[in-house]
C-alpha cells in the first residue's frame, strides 16, 4: 500500500502530468469540433460519428487519449530512472517489481478517467458544433444493437466502440509504461508506442485471415492509422489490399472476430510483460 500511495503522490505532484492532461483535453475537442464541422449533410453514418467523439486524426496510430495515457505511463517509469525517490534498500527484484506493478494498477484509474473526460467533452462538442444538415437517427429498438447493424447506426456504433475505446486507452498507458522499463527511456518509450500500431495492424489482420476471423466491427473504427493509409493510397482498406488489412468480420461471425483480435493481441502483450520480468532480472537498478 505505501508503493501505491508513492505513487499516487509522485502522479499528483508532477507538473507535466496536469499538462498532458490538458493538451489531451485541448486536442480531443478541437479535433471533435473540427470533423464535425466537416460532416456531409444527411443521416450520421457511424464511422463519421466514431470519429468524430473519439477525436481520431488520419496518419497518427493512435487518438490523443491513448498518446496522452501513453505518455504518461512512460514518463511515470522515465522519472523514476532520471529522479529516483526511493531509498536504495528498495531497488532488490521483488521491489523493482512492486513498483512498476503499482505504476500499472494507478494508471487503470487515470487512463480509464481520461477516457471518460475526453469522451463526455467531445459528445458535448459535437451536439453543439452538428451542422443544421446533419440528422442522428433515432434508435428505440434493441435490435439494432447487433453488429450488421453497425454501419448504419450511429447509437449503436457508439454502444459498441466507446468501451473498446476506453479499453485502448489503458492498453496504451500500460504499453507506454512497460515499453519505457525495457529501454529505460521516456521518449524511446513514446516512439515505440506510436510505432506499435503500424508494425502490429497488418499482423494481426493477417492472423485474423488466416484462421477464418477479421477485424471485428467496431475495432475498424477505432484504428486512425487506416483512414491515414486509405487517404494516401486512395483506396479502401478492406478492398484494396486483397484481404491483408480486411476490415471486416464475415457474415454470421461477428463473435469469431472478437475473440481472434483478442488472442492476436494477447501474444505480443504476453511478449510484452515478459520482456519487462526478464529486463529487470538481469537488471540491478530501475
Amino acid at each position: 500500500m505505501r508503493v501505491l500511495a508513492y505513487e499516487v503522490r509522485r502522479l499528483r505532484s508532477l507538473r507535466s502530468t496536469w499538462l498532458i492532461v490538458a493538451a489531451v483535453v485541448a486536442c480531443n475537442t478541437a479535433t471533435a469540433a473540427v470533423l464535425t464541422l466537416r460532416l456531409p449533410d444527411g443521416p450520421l453514418a457511424a464511422r463519421d460519428a466514431v470519429r468524430a467523439v473519439t477525436a481520431l486524426v488520419p496518419f497518427l496510430p493512435l487518438s490523443f487519449a491513448a498518446l496522452g495515457a501513453g505518455v504518461l505511463g512512460a514518463l511515470s517509469y522515465g522519472h523514476e530512472v532520471r529522479h529516483p525517490g526511493l531509498p536504495a534498500s528498495r531497488v532488490t527484484l521483488g521491489r523493482r517489481l512492486a513498483l512498476v506493478a503499482a505504476k500499472l494498477v494507478v494508471l487503470v484509474p487515470v487512463a480509464l478517467l481520461l477516457a471518460v473526460v475526453t469522451l463526455t467533452l467531445d459528445a458535448l462538442v459535437v451536439g453543439l458544433a452538428l451542422p443544421p444538415g446533419v440528422t442522428v437517427p433515432v434508435l428505440a429498438d434493441p435490435a439494432l444493437l447487433r453488429p450488421e447493424h453497425f454501419a448504419a447506426a450511429p447509437p449503436a456504433a457508439l454502444v459498441q466502440a466507446l468501451p473498446a475505446f476506453a479499453a485502448l486507452v489503458l492498453l496504451s498507458g500500460w504499453a507506454g509504461l512497460l515499453i519505457a522499463s525495457v529501454v529505460r527511456s521516456a521518449a524511446a518509450g513514446v516512439l515505440l508506442l506510436a510505432a506499435l500500431p503500424v508494425l502490429l495492424t497488418p499482423a494481426v489482420g493477417l492472423a485474423l485471415r488466416q484462421y477464418g476471423g477479421g477485424w471485428p466491427v467496431w475495432a475498424r473504427e477505432l484504428m486512425p492509422f487506416r483512414y491515414g493509409l486509405e487517404q494516401l493510397d486512395g483506396v479502401d482498406l478492406g478492398a484494396g489490399l486483397g484481404g491483408v488489412l480486411h476490415l471486416g468480420a464475415p457474415a454470421g461471425l461477428p463473435s469469431a472476430g472478437a475473440a481472434g483480435l483478442l488472442v492476436a493481441l494477447a501474444v505480443p502483450a504476453a511478449a510484452l510483460v515478459l520482456a519487462g520480468v526478464l529486463v529487470q532480472i538481469r537488471r540491478r537498478a530501475l
